[in-house]
């Protein structure tokens, strides 16, 4: 009996090893090295397509393939079809290896595809399970396919330098919006707040690319476009970045400031459940990092006047700007929506007060010190 049983198991093991290996041959595996990675696409208004899309993919080279130290360490896949799913179909067919999207990090757009309507192809990012919903979005100022083809020197096979742009894991700074798939197609929907992209652009040369400002996209409009210093203050407003630096004048004195801490806080005055005005408050603490006069420590409550009054202006500047041209990039209209109950009218209470709102901008900006040499 007991060889008997011994001869069942042996019989059931090799029955479920067999089983296996069907399932796995059957389950259309394949290879690491039969795979490509994508690791950007490019999406431009086509040129041979009414209404249609041109698609640029972005595929990093495995660096065994890459023939040469100064070879390229990308390919690019380009096709033009009436809608985007269309276009990737037939982009499979220009290579032997499997596209694969898990690691696509860049989402760039053409400019002028932003003025219409952004649902039609947007929606095939947010469908497609293999595309992440914390890639990048970008907007592009030439075309996308300009922006992906540009490898500064710097850049190699594993790492790619537009996003390195964005989130913290390359350069920091104020001037950068960084914007998620998932948050652009967020504010995109909601009523209250228009989403905002960064802005990419390609030096003369085509060897360097530039982040410095920022596109605000509400749907059918055309886009709003910040400058550097626009950008800026957005992101102190929305993100209360670190590291800012503000330039504030007073006669014939010039101050530097580097922010180390921002807080800001703002609310929707309402009479009767109308919204009457805006209060912004805004808290800085930094140093002095450059003057053109000397400074003295007892008169620091002076420079934080001086700051103060300079940040604030600035501020409302902005504000007042964006507000001018019906945008809502902070997202007043959601924190009035989260303040009242809701009616099928809230929405529209809230855009026809919002043009004329009163904003009423109070900065407090605290100097620790001139700097080292005080």
């Amino acid at each position: 009996m007991k060889h008997r049983f011994k001869s069942f198991k042996v019989i059931v093991v090799v029955v479920i090893y067999f089983s296996c290996v069907s399932i796995l041959a059957g389950c259309g595996f394949k290879d690491i090295d039969k795979r490509v990675f994508v690791t950007g696409i490019g999406v431009d208004p086509s040129e041979k397509v009414d209404g249609g899309y041109k698609v640029t993919l972005k595929l990093s080279l495995p660096v065994a393939s890459i023939k040469s130290s100064t070879g390229p360490n990308y390919e690019y896949l380009v096709f033009e079809a009436e809608t985007l799913a269309e276009a990737i179909r037939i982009l499979e067919t220009h290579t032997d290896k499997v596209l694969e999207f898990g690691h696509t990090k860049m989402i760039v757009i053409n400019e002028d595809l932003l003025h219409g309507n952004t649902k039609d192809f947007m929606d095939y990012f947010v469908r497609r399970s293999d595309i992440q919903l914390i890639a990048w979005v970008a907007a592009a100022k030439s075309s996308a396919e300009s922006i992906l083809r540009v490898e500064p020197a710097a850049e190699s096979a594993v790492s790619s330098t537009l996003i390195n742009f964005f989130g913290s894991s390359g350069t920091d700074s104020p001037f950068i919006t960084s914007t998620f798939l998932y948050e652009f197609r967020r504010n995109m929907l909601s009523d209250g707040i228009d989403a905002v992209v960064p802005l990419v652009e390609a030096s003369e040369d085509k060897k360097e690319l530039i982040v410095n400002k920022s596109l605000v996209i509400k749907e059918e409009t055309k886009p709003l476009e910040l400058n550097a210093e626009e950008s800026k203050y957005y992101n102190t407003i929305v993100n209360g970045m670190s590291g800012f630096s503000y330039k504030a004048e007073s006669d014939d004195l010039t101050l530097i400031i580097n922010m180390e801490r921002t807080k800001i806080h703002y609310k929707i005055l309402m009479v009767d459940e109308k919204p009457t005005s805006i209060e912004m408050n805004v808290k800085m603490v930094g140093v002095i990092g450059q003057s053109n006069k000397n400074l003295s420590l007892k008169d620091l409550k002076e420079y934080d006047q001086i700051a103060s009054k300079t940040v604030k202006k600035k501020i409302k500047d902005f504000l007042t700007t964006v507000q001018k041209e019906n945008f809502d990039p902070i997202g007043f209209g959601l924190r009035y929506r989260s303040m009242v109950l809701y009616d099928k009218n809230t929405i529209s209470v809230w855009q026809k007060a919002y043009p004329d709102l009163p904003i009423d901008v109070s900065v407090e900006v605290e100097l620790k010190g001139t700097g080292a040499i005080e």
